[in-house]
């Protein structure tokens, strides 16, 4: 092994510095919204809040969970994400693995490609969007928030760029043995895509757990809010008469700042949990097939 140079050690310490600097620019707004939410209102609003809590307090967690609407509507969301990564996982791939081959091999393989395309760049709209979903019998369920993105092309084409850059030569190989599309599919090409797949559950994860928007427009009970959805209308729609004096002494403590930083907090929990887990897959399921030759 060649002795390292003094430029070589030099560069790897500037290199780590740098790196820890990022990390921290990186954890510091975490840490501050998470320092907001346990501080008081006064602080907040006096700007006294920076590296510490001030005035340290559970008022706003308290307030998040102390309603039993809180559970179900963390209840919704988990219930969404599993359905909703499900379905999305097994129609990504689906698609994406037609839409892989040649048009030798899938003639209307160019029509589905641009209806694909158009269907990213283009909507119908809120209004069509609703009215579709009213009519397939979809508010106030489940399957409303699951089906209402669950096709995202973003993700197909992900998908559909790994599955491509596969080698031919082992589809070649498995029809020579006798196996068909559904065989193929199922038995090489899933095996295979793995780090696409993680990438691709992270990103419906997120996507399905951060959405609020669809839950206040599908769901006209509070109870088949989702948590983003119960979260937003608890901070819009506080009634200050329907509280008792208890209530009402409670809310005075409340800063919608530090109730914010809160939801922000509950809400990154389960994500941050997940992450590490499918962190080792996200570059590689990102990248590979970038590189050709």
């Amino acid at each position: 092994m060649k002795e390292r140079s003094i430029s070589s050690d030099i560069f790897d310490i500037v290199n780590t510095v740098i790196l820890v600097l990022i990390g921290l620019l990186c954890l510091l707004p975490l840490w501050y919204v998470f320092c907001v939410s346990l501080s008081s209102k006064e602080a907040v609003n006096a700007g006294l809040v920076s590296f510490w809590p001030v005035g340290f307090n559970l008022n706003s967690y308290h307030k998040i969970i102390s309603e039993g609407a809180f559970f179900r509507s963390f209840l919704v969301s988990v219930q969404r994400v599993v359905l909703g990564t499900a379905t999305s996982l097994i129609c990504i791939l689906m698609a994406a693995y037609p839409l892989s081959r040649t048009a030798h091999q899938f003639p209307k393989r160019n029509i589905f490609m641009w209806i694909l395309l158009f269907c990213m760049l283009f909507n119908g709209g809120t209004v069509p969007w609703y009215l579709t979903m009213r009519n397939y019998k979809l508010i106030d369920n489940i399957w409303g928030l699951v089906l209402g993105g669950g096709l995202p092309v973003y993700n197909v084409i992900l998908a559909m760029n790994f599955f491509k850059n596969l080698p031919a030569e082992l589809e070649e190989a498995a029809l020579v043995d006798g196996a068909g599309p559904w065989k193929i599919w199922f038995s090489i090409f899933i095996p295979l895509a793995k780090p696409s797949i993680a990438t691709i559950t992270l990103f419906t994860i997120v996507g399905y757990w951060n959405e609020f928007f669809q839950g206040l427009v599908l769901s006209t009970r509070e109870a088949n809010y989702p948590l983003q959805t119960y979260i937003q209308q608890m901070v819009v729609t506080l009634d200050y008469s329907t509280m008792n004096a208890e209530q009402i002494a409670a809310a005075a403590k409340l800063n919608n700042q530090s109730l914010d930083a809160a939801k922000i907090f509950v809400a990154m929990v389960p994500v941050l949990i997940i992450y590490p887990f499918l962190q080792k897959y996200f570059v590689k399921g990102i990248t590979l097939g970038s590189v050709k030759g």
